[in-house]
């Protein structure tokens, strides 16, 4: 009984002295840590994305803190998000216009051509690789929803064999952009209001035959524009944002209706 109760003593010194060594080398050896890594880690988006090139949020708001990175480096936290960084470092935050990830593709089930009935793993990526996709359309959306799985503001849905992409969600993150292995989906200023949802570059014949809503690279719309706005290169049109006027008759003469309005697209798709 002596020994046990000795043995108990013992242990129990052995784990005060331990537990004061500790603490003492826990206060001599700590690293201060500035709270305001903490305040600003707070105004991210939180989605870890890595899309700043800082490993998380956790290292883009130490980066911050440090001077290594803008304060309007986190796209997901937006220009609020931005602001409230800038102040907390006393800063002024430069803010640039809205970006949004929009889908340059129309092509749904039932618009594009569908090469053969694939029902293997759900991805992009694999199904990409087994005779050229499951759609007719090398340029298409394949519609498995690679995007939607890497986007973590639940902001892409697949519709009808189709991605779309609810803006008012999107924190222009670009990992849904950088997921697609057909690089359908690209990131615009959302003030575009006219988008070519098409990329393909082969002749007018070819595209039409795999897709209804194929750009023919035809130049009415570029006919029509008056802004001069439009060019038509390796096949299909492009629409510069910064000389747009939004006028709309691009969109309105396209015979193919590759040409949309991004405030109604979602709605139609």
């Amino acid at each position: 009984m002596t020994v046990i109760l000795v043995s108990a003593l013992t242990l129990g010194l052995l784990g005060l002295i331990f537990g004061l060594v500790l603490s003492y080398a826990g206060k001599k050896f700590s690293v201060p840590v500035d709270e305001r890594i903490e305040k600003v880690r707070a105004c991210l988006g939180g989605a870890n994305c890595g899309a700043c090139g800082f490993p998380g949020c956790d290292g883009f708001a130490a980066a911050v803190v440090k001077g290594e990175a803008p304060v309007n480096g986190c796209a997901p936290a937006g220009e609020s998000g931005a602001k409230k960084i800038a102040e907390i470092m006393g800063v002024t935050a430069e803010t640039g216009e809205r970006m949004v990830a929009r889908v340059l593709c129309q092509g749904s089930a039932g618009i594009a051509k569908e090469r053969y009935l694939y029902d293997g793993y759900k991805s992009c990526m694999v199904a990409s690789g087994i005779a050229g996709g499951p759609k007719q359309c090398r340029f298409s959306c394949i519609g498995l929803g690679d995007c939607m799985a890497h986007c973590a503001f639940g902001a892409i849905q697949m519709k009808n064999g189709l991605c779309v992409i609810d803006e008012d969600l999107c924190r222009a993150c670009g990992e849904c952009v950088k997921a697609c292995p057909r690089g359908v989906i690209k990131l615009l200023p959302q003030r575009q209001k006219h988008i070519v949802r098409c990329r393909n570059s082969d002749v007018a014949r070819e595209a039409r035959k795999v897709c209804m809503h194929a750009c023919m690279g035809c130049g009415l719309c570029k006919k029509n524009c008056s802004a001069e706005a439009i060019t038509v290169e390796n096949g299909f049109a492009r629409i510069d944002p910064e000389k747009c006027i939004g006028c709309g008759k691009c969109a309105s003469v396209c015979p193919s209706k590759a040409i949309t309005d991004s405030l109604t697209h979602d709605q139609i798709s």
